[in-house]
C-alpha cells in the first residue's frame, strides 16, 4: 500500500503537509529538512524541484527557487540527494514540480528512480489531465506513483467529480485563484468554497494549501478538509532561522503550527 494512503487510513484530521524546496537555503539542506519535519511531527514532506518559472507560485516560493537553482541544484542532483532517503524518513514524501524537467530526464526513468527511493507521488500543476490519463497514468502505476490533482474555487463541479474519480492519495484543494503565500487569513468566500466541496462527498481526502501561514489558518483549514499544506510561510521561517540553526526553527515552526 502506498504511503499517502496508509496515511489517511491513519490518520484522517489535521494532517499536516510542509512544502520546502529543494536546494534551499542551502544545496545541501534537503535531507537536514526532511529529517528535521518527520522529527517536529509533519505527517507529509512535499520536495519541490526548482525549476526557472514557477507559475502557481508566489514570491517566496519563486525566490527560494530562484536561491536554489544558484546554488546549483538540479533535478538529477536532488534524486541523488534522495537516494537511501527511506533509512532516515519513513512519513509519506511527494515531489512537486513542473512536467519540462521531468520530460527532459524521460517519464519512465524519473519514475523508475522514484520507485527505488521510496517517492509515493507527484504533483504536477501543469500537467494536463487528459495527457497524464492518456499518457502517463501507466507509467506512474505501474511504479506506485499517486498522481496528486489540484481543484481552485474556479474548478466546476463536474470537473472535480471527474478529478475524484482519477484521483488516488488525495486532493489538493487550493484556497483561493492566487499563487502560493499571496494572502493570508481565510475569507468567508473561501469557507463558503470548502462547504461547498464538503457537500459534494468526494471519495479522496482533501488538503487545502496556499495562504495556509500558522496556527490559526491551520485550523481553520481542518475544519473543511482533512488537513492542510504549509509552504510559503515555513521557507520563511527557515530564512529567519539565523543562529538558532535550520533543525531548530523547523521544530519551532511545526510546534507553533500543531499547538
Amino acid at each position: 500500500m502506498n504511503r499517502i494512503e496508509e496515511l489517511f487510513k491513519r490518520k484522517s484530521e489535521r494532517v499536516l503537509n510542509v512544502y520546502f524546496t529543494a536546494g534551499y537555503p542551502e544545496v545541501d539542506s534537503t535531507v537536514t529538512i526532511m529529517k528535521g519535519l518527520e522529527k517536529s511531527g509533519a505527517d507529509l514532506i512535499e520536495v519541490g524541484i526548482p525549476f526557472s518559472d514557477p507559475v502557481a507560485d508566489g514570491p517566496t516560493i519563486q525566490e527560494s527557487n530562484g536561491v536554489a537553482l544558484s546554488n546549483g541544484m538540479t533535478l538529477e542532483l536532488l534524486l541523488k540527494q534522495l537516494e537511501g532517503i527511506r533509512e532516515k524518513v519513513s512519513i509519506p514524501i511527494v515531489l512537486m514540480g513542473y512536467i519540462n524537467p521531468i520530460i527532459q530526464y524521460g517519464i519512465e526513468p524519473f519514475c523508475q528512480k522514484c520507485e527505488e527511493m521510496g517517492i509515493d507521488g507527484l504533483i504536477l500543476p501543469d500537467l494536463p489531465m487528459y495527457e497524464y490519463m492518456e499518457l502517463y497514468k501507466p507509467v506512474f502505476d505501474k511504479h506506485g506513483l499517486f498522481n496528486i490533482f489540484l481543484i481552485t474555487p474556479q474548478t466546476s463541479e463536474d470537473r472535480i467529480y471527474e478529478i475524484d474519480k482519477n484521483s488516488n492519495g488525495f486532493i489538493y484543494m487550493v484556497s483561493s485563484a492566487s499563487t502560493t503565500g499571496a494572502k493570508t487569513g481565510i475569507s468567508g468566500e473561501q469557507e463558503a468554497y470548502f462547504e461547498r466541496v464538503n457537500a459534494m462527498n468526494l471519495n479522496n481526502p482533501r488538503l487545502i494549501g496556499f495562504g495556509i501561514s500558522n496556527k490559526e489558518t491551520f485550523d481553520k483549514a481542518c475544519n473543511h478538509a482533512n488537513g492542510a499544506i504549509i509552504g510559503s510561510a515555513f521557507i520563511k521561517a527557515m530564512a529567519q532561522a539565523g543562529d538558532k540553526g535550520l533543525t531548530r526553527g523547523i521544530d519551532d515552526f511545526i510546534k507553533q503550527v500543531l499547538s
